[in-house]
This record gives structure tokens, C-alpha cells and sequence, in this order.
């Protein structure tokens, strides 16, 4: 070989070399960032996954906060609502019963016919009527002036009847999902409002008489015979259905509990006479808090950016509003500290762009490819031709999410029954407890549902499991609103 030709090999191997180096470099900077995402990921789900004595924690936790929340008001995280409701349908209960679910931007309206036997619901009609805009924000007479209007048109159109029967006073359940202090089976004080709704007059001012005048004022003679949230209305379509129902959970958007208690074991209503020896409480546990719950960075650093920080902290680690929420913050620092996504970190930047239908949807994608994963990432978020293994990673995160806040609402709903001592930690024995279930995570999300299952019988052990019956409804709210107006019916 000669001078030339060995001068340009040599170049030639060190420019081979050094293409090589490039190569060996690129590809040793991504395993490290891979392995970082890694590492996040197993960061995540070991401060994520509650063995199971920690969800024991929790249930012992809920149980003595609810103790506390009977005995004073703000002795507790828990408001223990007292609600009045003293009795329960149980299928005896016949007649032609309305019921107005107002809790967010449309409100329902229903008809129900009872046939007094067997529990038996000849027929109801349901009908749903958006709220305009101004009305939300504007005056409490404009607002219940549309609503009793409708409520009007409604009856006119479902019951042919009632214009013959005008020295008849028809009987409505008012089933009112907003912060209310009840004075009555019938009536309520107005805290505050939420979703969406700013109606500052109606603030202080008793919601049923607000109705009521409306009513009047639109000449249907109605009254209100029954004020109630939702859950209270699901526990008693529950127990309408099935006399062993003890507690009622809505685990959607938003959550929260209600369940029987002894009139006895409220101690802040010391002198409380009821006929039954028994009320309705209503949780509100969606504020439940204690130092046992499974707390991650990615938790806190969402109180602290809402508007609403240190409140409703069970809330923001279980329902529908904020595990779309949770997944998203922990994928965007992954795609910060690693190349997994690509290019794409700024895509899951936006707070709430990844909502909870889409995070249960990519998690029951059980395609070999995970096409749903990655049409869902594209279509949604933007983030084009996603690895096989970034779609995997993304699976993984929505899994712990919803995993923990699964086995969270099985500790919840054990403390319960702890507090009712009907957990069987008594040595007694076990008694058969239904829990009426709504909300669109149990309802729809079916791994929600088998991780709920899963965690009583960790906590519970399979035995005692058995005698824990957890029972969904639809329409529970407005239905059971109905129902109580039966049991509460003005004469």
C-alpha cells in the first residue's frame, strides 16, 4: 500500500471510529434515560401501592374520624351531616311520587310510580333540561323561576291527570348536591355553591323555600317533602330494593358516602329523638384525611395548584376528577427525564388535558399492540408514533393510579362497616352488608371494579368478604329522592 493509500485508510478508520463512538454513546445516553424512567416509574408505584396493613391503617382511621365527627362539629376532616332521614323505603310504599335532581349544569326531572308490593317501581319518565349560562350566576328567583317552570311543563306533559286534580297536593323529593345544612327532613341553609354555579343571594337562605315560591309563583301545587344529596337518595333506592343496604357510595367526578347510624352514637345532638333509633349521616368523606393515606410528590403538588389546597384530599387521590390528573403529571416527568416520548414532553404540559374516561380507556387497551394507547395519545395529546414501550410505560402508570385509588375506596367503605361493627373485628360474627354503589368509575371502569373487590377481600380476608355485597345502581339520586318523598309524604 501506498503513502496516499495508507494516509486515507487511516482516516477512514478514524472517522469509522468515531461514527462509532457517536452510535455507542447515543445509544448508552438512552439506556441511562430510559433507566431513569424506569426509575421513576418504580419511585411511583412504591409510594403509590399500600400494603395491606396500611389500608388496615386507613380503615382504623376512618373509623375514629367519623367517632370524632359524631361527637363535635369541626372535632373532624369528616362534616358527619346529619340529614334527618329517620326511616327507609322498603317497597311497601305505593302512589305517583316527582323528584328534582339539581346538582351541576343540567338538571333532571322525574315521575314515579310505586306499586306498594315487593318492592316493586311500576314505571318512572326521566327528563333532562340544560341550565343557561346567565341563570347560574345570575338571581336565585330567576334561577328556581326556570327551574319550577320546567317542572311545570314536565308534570303537564307526563300526567294527563293533574289538571283534574289541582286540590291535590303532588309530593317531590329535591335532591340537592351542593353544601347545604339541613334543619329538616324537608329543609336546608345553603352554604356555598360549586360547579359552575355563583347565585350569592340564595347564599343562607333555605333552598326549599327558594323552590317552593317558584313553584307557587308557576301555579303547580307541589311541596317538597324530602331534601337530600345523592348519596342519601342511592342509599335509599338501595334499601328500597334490599333491606340489608347500610351505606351508599358515588364514586365518579367527585365522591362521597352516606350509612345508617344510631341515633345514640351522635353525641353533638345530644336529645335527637327519632322513631327508628336510627338516621341517615351523610360523610362527606371526600375531605377524609390521615397520615396512613399512600401521599406521593405528584398528590401534594396537585393540592397545591388547585383552587381548592389542603381541602378534599380523599377526593383528589380516588375520583374521577383527578386520577386523569395524577397519571398525566407523572408521564410528563418521565418525558422530561427520559426519551421515551420522544419530543414530546410539551404535549403533557396542559393540566387536565389527559381526562379519566381516556386514562380508562388506554388501561383496558389489551391489544398486543396497544393501538388504543397510541390513537388515544395522538388524537388527544398530540404526541405521534409513540414506542411500543412508551405506550407500555403509560399502561403501567394508569394501572397504579387506579389500583390505589381502588383499594383506597375499599378501606373507605370497611371503615364503614368498622364504625357500624359490621366488619366482623368483633369476634361476633358477620352480618350481611349492602352497599349501593353509583358513579361512572364504578359503573364503567371495570379494573376500578376488580381492584375495589380485590381490596376488601385483602382487607376483610376472603371469609368475611363474603358477607360485604357491593351493589350498583343507576339514576340512584333522583330515584331514591322520589322514594323518600314517599316515606315523608305533607299531608
Amino acid at each position: 500500500m501506498g503513502r496516499v493509500g495508507f494516509i486515507v485508510a487511516l482516516g477512514c478508520a478514524v472517522v469509522s471510529c468515531a461514527i462509532a463512538t457517536v452510535f455507542v454513546g447515543r445509544r448508552v445516553r438512552s439506556r441511562r434515560r430510559w433507566g431513569r424512567a424506569v426509575e421513576v416509574l418504580r419511585e411511583f408505584e412504591e409510594g403509590c401501592s399500600p400494603s395491606v396493613g396500611r389500608l388496615r391503617q386507613v380503615v382504623d382511621a376512618m373509623a375514629v374520624e367519623m367517632n370524632a365527627g359524631l361527637a363535635s362539629d369541626g372535632g373532624s376532616k369528616l362534616k358527619m351531616l346529619l340529614t334527618f332521614i329517620d326511616r327507609l323505603p322498603d317497597g311497601t310504599e305505593a302512589g305517583t311520587y316527582y323528584a328534582l335532581d339539581l346538582g351541576g349544569t343540567n338538571f333532571r326531572l322525574l315521575r314515579v310510580q310505586l306499586g306498594g308490593i315487593q318492592s316493586l317501581i311500576l314505571s318512572h319518565e326521566v327528563k333532562s333540561q340544560p341550565i343557561p349560562q346567565h341563570l347560574m350566576t345570575g338571581k336565585a328567583e330567576d334561577l328556581f323561576d326556570f327551574i319550577a317552570t320546567a317542572l311545570k311543563a314536565f308534570v303537564d306533559e307526563v300526567d294527563e291527570e293533574f289538571e283534574d286534580k289541582t286540590d291535590v297536593r303532588m309530593q317531590l323529593g329535591f335532591t340537592f348536591s351542593f353544601h347545604v345544612r339541613q334543619t329538616s327532613v324537608s329543609s336546608g341553609i345553603l352554604i356555598r355553591w360549586t360547579n359552575g354555579f355563583s347565585v350569592e343571594d340564595a347564599v343562607g337562605k333555605d333552598v326549599t323555600q327558594l323552590l317552593e315560591r317558584a313553584m307557587r309563583r308557576s301555579g303547580l301545587n307541589m311541596r317538597v317533602a324530602a331534601l337530600v344529596n345523592d348519596t342519601v337518595g342511592l342509599l335509599a333506592l338501595g334499601h328500597y330494593h334490599d333491606g340489608d343496604t347500610v351505606a351508599a357510595v358515588v364514586i365518579g367526578t367527585g365522591t362521597n358516602a352516606c350509612y345508617i347510624e344510631r341515633t345514640e352514637a351522635i353525641i353533638k345532638s345530644q336529645g335527637l329523638l327519632t322513631n327508628s333509633g336510627f338516621m341517615v349521616v351523610n360523610i362527606e368523606w371526600g375531605n377524609f384525611w390521615s397520615a396512613h393515606l399512600p401521599r406521593t410528590a405528584y398528590d401534594t403538588a396537585l393540592d397545591e395548584d388547585s383552587p381548592n389546597p389542603n381541602d378534599q384530599g380523599f377526593e383528589k387521590m380516588i375520583s374521577g376528577m383527578y386520577l386523569g390528573e395524577i397519571v398525566r403529571r407523572v408521564l410528563y416527568r418521565i418525558a422530561q427525564e427520559s426519551d421515551i416520548f420522544e419530543n414530546s414532553a410539551h404535549c403533557l404540559a396542559v393540566p387536565f388535558i389527559l381526562r379519566t374516561p381516556l386514562m380508562a380507556a388506554m388501561h383496558e387497551d389489551d391489544s398486543p399492540d396497544l393501538r388504543e394507547v397510541g390513537r388515544i395519545l395522538q388524537e388527544n395529546l398530540d404526541m405521534p408514533e409513540v414506542p411500543l414501550k412508551g405506550k407500555k410505560v403509560v399502561v403501567r402508570v394508569c394501572d397504579i393510579v387506579t389500583r390505589r385509588a381502588a383499594k383506597l375506596v375499599a378501606a373507605g367503605i370497611v371503615g364503614i362497616l368498622k364504625k357500624m361493627g359490621r366488619d366482623g373485628s368483633d369476634g361476633i360474627g358477620n352480618s350481611r352488608s349492602v352497599i349501593s354503589m353509583e358513579g361512572g368509575l364504578f359503573a364503567s371502569y371495570k379494573l376500578f371494579r376488580e381492584y375495589l373487590n380485590e381490596g376488601v377481600v385483602e382487607i376483610l380476608g376472603e371469609e368475611a368478604a363474603q358477607y360485604l355485597v357491593l351493589r350498583g345502581f343507576e339514576d340512584g339520586s333522583g330515584l331514591g329522592a322520589a322514594l323518600l318523598a314517599a316515606c315523608f309524604p305533607i299531608l
